[in-house]
């Protein structure tokens, strides 16, 4: 976790990169695998015109209030429920 987010950091400073997904990111603070607030400090510098996908339930509160919008997934149907295991480029 700790090496992808150096990765992601640099990203968020580059003012050349206009859109930063950040899959999963919202279980890497709940896990308390990765620092809230170097994350939020991090998202609250970047370049102006960044703009940053962050993806995973249960999203921090510090995170909901920077947030310029905020959408809640909820699946209807899943293949896990059918018992098909997790797919490359689709779950992980």
């Amino acid at each position: 976790a700790i090496e992808t987010w150096s990765k992601a950091q640099a990203y968020l400073a580059d003012k050349s990169i206009d859109l930063v997904v950040l899959d999963e990111l919202t279980y890497m603070i709940s896990y308390k695998y990765l620092d809230e607030q170097q994350i939020l400090d991090a998202l609250n510098n970047r370049p102006k015109d960044q703009h940053v996908v962050i993806t995973g339930r249960a999203a921090a509160d510090s995170l909901i209030e920077i947030a310029d919008t905020v959408s809640e997934v909820k699946d209807i149907k899943h293949a896990f429920r059918a018992n098909i295991k997790a797919q490359k480029g689709i779950d992980l």
